[in-house]
């Protein structure tokens, strides 16, 4: 038994406990945050609480003697290895590939602590070190390369992670049922190359013999990595397959050929349940950094979410750009009231809490307890959005179940404030003449009265309806609609609150033209753009598919690629059109492709 609050994170922490060895060891590019926002602490939590012996190796370094990897020895079950919570390129270099000067998942901030591709590299150096021991990984970095995919930082098409790792297995998408059944099996004895049929699991096989059939199971091959680097259609066709089976209920093992030997992704296991849900949020975690960090500076993604709260995972959203269908799932997994209410009592508890909790929310935070009102009506849907382009009629949209929740938590005697952090898909809260209408408009009164803590994220992303309709996204004049909506209840409850909208430039189908269209229709509406970022190809996302291929998956047809980098760094200097630096730049960028008269309506006094 751990009797102490942490996972422990090295031998002499080990030590203490008396235990004489370990069952499971995690490798994270993150520090270690005991909280349920920190994916290596809730799958060591969930291993505690299988009766586990579980450490956390947080940020080993790999460029020493690498003793970090060996301090602790080898596990009786295996190793686990993940990115930590961003793709490990992701968090080192921007939309230009410039490497990034700090870390939000490392004490102080400070960059350096975890290298490029870390996933392959910690597997690499444990496969040397401990070549018989289990490898098992996941996270969101594992999770998004399972497959053969863009890396937009080297400009190549990569093969499926297992293939560079030797992993035994990957877990892709949220892991805990996956992670558990693994466990249990090794625990049981059952050697890992004999571990094939687990859901949400992956695994290498050397020939097409050495796949077990499974009769009540589906399969479907690929196009090879060879074929994809061969020809790029292949690689859409394939981009297709792999999203709709991500998106079924009832989805296919996908089988891919890669140099000698096959990757084997088993489909995955269905969306959780409330109950286990409840479960996983319900652990011991401390909520808080481990104290290894005490006189090291302050995590700053720690800072962001300490007093946040996750009320469900899942977005049915389906934006082209983005990756939490493809791993957190289409789905909405939801807590019950009684398990967030647990946590808001947690919070209130915790010695530096002032009485604001900054987040009730999710993926998208007005997804709360939706999903299909058939479940049988969406067990062969391959939908990538139940929402774009237009709303499923088999989708339970209930609002009251969030106004209980937000009414239950504002009226808490230790809460003076619960803000919504997360963004809302304020489409979701229209019908199609763009009308709002009963508890909607309950919904979004109660949001601007009560938990907008002066700024409400929202993220129209873009103007044009081009790019929109290829990002999944609704139409732009919705987002006005919003606003006249928002600024109305501002002024009744006479309140000054802001909405600050997000926006992309650089992502397939985004033209000058589209961009000079974003500039005028904000600048008639009176907004100051803030956050803005330039589009980042990130592993399986439709945008990325659209980038490498220069084409729509799902039509074949071509579309417009901003892929110079001085386009990107033009199309990114209309959000600041303001500033006379980009001023020049812009005029002569419009006047080049013959649309002088934009640049003059966006610079008319």
């Amino acid at each position: 038994m751990n009797t102490n609050p942490w996972l422990p994170t090295s031998k002499k922490e080990f030590d203490a406990l008396g235990w004489n060895e370990l069952d499971v060891i995690i490798f994270t590019g993150d520090a270690y945050v005991d909280h349920p926002s920190f994916g290596a602490a809730v799958i060591g939590r969930v291993l505690e609480h299988m009766g586990l012996r579980v450490a956390i190796v947080p940020q080993p370094n790999w460029r020493d003697d690498l003793r970090d990897f060996r301090k602790l020895g080898a596990p009786r079950l295996f190793f686990g290895v993940t990115s930590g919570s961003m793709d490990s390129m992701v968090n080192h270099y921007t939309a230009n590939c410039r490497l990034r000067s700090n870390d939000a998942y490392s004490p102080g901030g400070e960059s350096g602590f975890r290298p490029d591709y870390a996933v392959t590299v910690y597997s690499t150096i444990l496969k040397k070190l401990f070549p018989d021991v289990p490898l098992i990984i996941g996270g969101i970095e594992a999770s998004l390369r399972r497959f053969t995919h863009y890396d937009y930082w080297s400009d190549s098409l990569k093969p499926g992670i297992l293939h560079d790792t030797g992993a035994d297995l990957l877990v892709y998408g949220m892991g805990e049922k996956p992670v558990r059944e693994i466990a249990r099996l090794l625990d049981k004895g059952v050697p890992i190359d004999s571990i094939k049929n687990i859901p949400q699991t992956a695994y290498s096989a050397e020939s097409a013999d050495d796949i077990p059939a499974v009769a009540e199971l589906q399969s479907k091959m690929l196009y090879s990595h060879d074929e994809c680097l061969e020809d790029r259609n292949r690689f859409a066709e394939n981009f297709v397959i792999i999203e709709k089976e991500s998106n079924r209920l009832d989805a296919a093992r996908l089988i891919q050929k890669t140099g000698d030997s096959y990757i084997v992704v088993n489909p995955p296991f269905g969306p959780l349940s409330e109950k286990e849900m409840d479960d996983i949020y319900d652990l011991p975690f401390t909520r808080i950094p481990h104290p290894r960090y005490l006189k090291k500076g302050a995590i700053p993604a720690y800072e962001m979410i300490r007093h946040s709260i996750t009320i469900h995972r899942g977005c049915f959203g389906g934006c082209s750009f983005c990756t939490i269908s493809a791993h957190q799932g289409r789905h909405v997994s939801s807590r019950s009231e009684k398990s967030i209410m647990r946590e808001v009592d947690a919070v209130t508890r915790m010695a530096d809490f002032t009485g604001h909790i900054t987040d009730l929310g999710g993926p998208t935070a007005n997804m709360y307890r939706m999903h299909g009102i058939d479940m049988n009506t969406c067990r062969d849907c391959a939908r990538p959005s139940c929402i774009s382009p237009g709303h499923c009629r088999n989708l339970k949209s209930d609002i009251k179940p969030l106004l209980s929740l937000y009414r239950k938590v504002r009226n808490h005697p230790l809460v003076k404030k619960a803000a919504i952090g997360s963004g809302i898909r304020y489409d979701m809260l229209f019908s199609k003449d763009e009308k709002i209408l009963g508890d909607s408009l309950v919904y979004v009164n109660e949001l601007i009265k009560h938990h907008i803590s002066g700024r409400l994220k929202v993220a129209p992303e873009h103007a044009s309806s081009a790019v929109l309709k290829l990002m999944r996204k609704p139409p732009f004049n919705l987002f006005i609609r919003f606003m006249e909506l928002f600024e109305e209840i501002n002024i009744k409850e006479n309140l000054r609150q802001q909405i600050i909208p997000y926006f992309i430039s650089g992502h397939p189908g985004s033209t000058m033209e589209a961009m000079a269209e974003i500039t005028i229709e904000t600048r008639d509406l009176n907004l100051k753009l803030e956050q803005v970022q330039n589009f980042t190809p990130t592993p399986m996302t439709l945008a990325t598919a659209m980038f490498y291929t220069g084409l729509d998956p799902y039509t074949m047809k071509k579309i417009f690629i901003p892929r110079k980098d001085d386009d990107r760094k033009i199309q990114h200097a209309f959000f600041f059109w303001r500033k006379p630096e980009h001023r020049k730049t812009i005029i002569s960028a419009l006047n080049r492709i013959g649309r002088k008269d934009l640049a003059d309506r966006m610079f008319r006094k």
